[in-house]
């Protein structure tokens, strides 16, 4: 994979070894589907980020994006990622709740997925569109709304992914689940864990995975 990844990326003051450090990180900590792997390589997350901590852009850590609200950890994105896209030639389409600044956005994107992006932070979202433009990465549909209700005029999704912890998972983004599709996201409140929800032909399979710390998923916009 190096190889192929290297060929193509030069962001500046973030060398291809500081970003392929961070692939191998991904890959010591479990990360093995190479979609997701060259997806992290190729995003350049220090654009994702206020310019004052871009030292830290490629470290495995949350960093804040104002408005209370985060860019999460390169692990977490990752693992969410490969748990949405396992077992799937293609990602199909996707849709994420709680756009934040972008980086989620754009990952799936590198996937090839297709991706709709709900953020319920006006602020946030304006500055998630300059993000993405300034990274090259403009074909997802962003909108302004409340998460929870999800997107039914283009629902079924393969897959749905919750960037904010939920006290429980919303009944409309499991009705727009596609047979066969996947949802991720943290659930809890002082305590958190990240689950994995599968449509299949049984009913809803659901699989607790790891620890994982989030921002509250709240209702309605602004």
């Amino acid at each position: 994979m190096a190889q192929s990844l290297v060929a193509g990326s030069n962001f500046g003051m973030f060398s291809d070894r500081t970003r392929m450090r961070m692939v191998e990180r991904l890959r010591q900590n479990g990360i093995s589907e190479e979609r997701v792997l060259a997806a992290m390589y190729e995003v350049p997350r220090h654009l994702f980020i206020d310019q004052a901590l871009a030292t830290r852009a490629y470290d495995d850590v949350s960093l804040p994006i104002g408005q209370g609200q985060t860019i999460s950890q390169p692990l977490t994105v990752a693992r969410m990622t490969e748990k949405l896209l396992e077992g799937r030639a293609k990602p199909g389409r996707i849709l994420e709740i709680g756009t934040g600044c972008g980086y989620q956005t754009a990952v799936l994107l590198k996937t090839g997925a297709e991706v709709f992006s709900i953020e319920r932070l006006g602020g946030i979202l304006d500055k998630a569109r300059q993000n993405l433009r300034q990274a090259k990465l403009v074909h997802a549909r962003l909108v302004h709304g409340d998460g929870h209700l999800g997107l039914p005029d283009v629902a079924p999704f393969d897959g749905i992914i919750i960037t904010a912890a939920a006290r429980q998972v919303p009944p409309a983004l499991l009705a727009q689940l596609a047979d066969n599709g996947r949802l991720v996201l943290p659930v809890g409140d002082q305590e958190q864990h990240l689950w994995l929800y599968e449509k299949t032909a049984e009913g809803m399979r659901q699989t607790q995975l790891e620890p994982a710390k989030f921002v509250p998923l709240l209702p309605g916009k602004q």
